[in-house]
């Protein structure tokens, strides 16, 4: 079985068990997040559109990254290729408002970095 952080257990960062560091813990990898972002936004994808579409992912790291996913449940696989499950989906439903924060936030340095270059 591939090791992915498990709830109620010790995590990367954190002995507390607490299901959020589990969470970070895996979302935290490499290219993890970019998975299900890129799933969730283009639907199910083969292995290659899947790599293509992660842009710079190698095939070692999306493959490490879809058994991972797969196991925690957040990623299935089906005749379309590989899909963000419902549980995936919430995931991603939850990383949109730090999305949005995030574009306000680069938005924020942007203007401060062009009033700081007047």
């Amino acid at each position: 079985m591939t090791d992915i952080p498990i709830p109620g257990k010790a995590v990367r960062g954190s002995r507390s068990g607490a299901p959020i560091m589990a969470l970070f813990d895996l979302l935290g990898r490499r290219w993890a997040m970019g998975v299900v972002w890129t799933l969730s936004e283009q639907g199910p994808c083969t292995f290659r559109a899947l790599q293509e579409a992660c842009e710079s992912i190698s095939p070692a790291v999306l493959n490490a990254r879809l058994k991972e996913l797969r196991a925690a449940g957040f990623v299935t696989q089906g005749d379309g290729g590989y899909c963000v499950s419902p549980l995936g989906q919430e995931v991603y439903e939850a990383l949109l408002p730090l999305s949005k924060v995030s574009k306000v936030w680069a938005a924020r340095i942007e203007q401060s970095g062009s009033e700081a270059s007047e």
